[in-house]
């Protein structure tokens, strides 16, 4: 982390108010609900939507190592995802032949 002025929240506050307002809508409550059968938790995002208006008005240390450990968080979990499919590295030798025409029933 860098003290001083020179550092920035990871993200403007605008972005995370609008996190925020999103969180708490009625369209992601039930999309949340329907996928996860659980209530979305909206509490991080007002967290960070205070540490970065804290940082802006104040440079608060203790603001600015809140949302940089936020966004690690974040990143985190995005990253404990495997991905579904197997990458490749090259297509197919046979990728140009026709396919196989499938059997007619007789």
């Amino acid at each position: 982390m860098a003290e001083g002025s020179g550092w920035r929240p990871p993200r403007p506050c605008e972005a995370y108010r609008a996190e925020w307002n999103l969180c708490r809508s009625a369209r992601h409550f039930l999309h949340h609900y329907y996928v996860h059968g659980e209530r979305p938790a909206c509490e991080q995002w007002r967290r960070d939507l205070h540490s970065c208006r804290e940082w802006e008005e104040r440079r608060s240390a203790e603001a600015q190592r809140s949302l940089c450990e936020s966004e690690r968080a974040r990143v985190q979990t995005a990253r404990k995802h495997a991905l579904v499919w197997t990458l490749r590295q090259s297509p197919p030798a046979d990728w140009h032949l026709p396919l196989p025409q499938e059997e007619k029933d007789e």
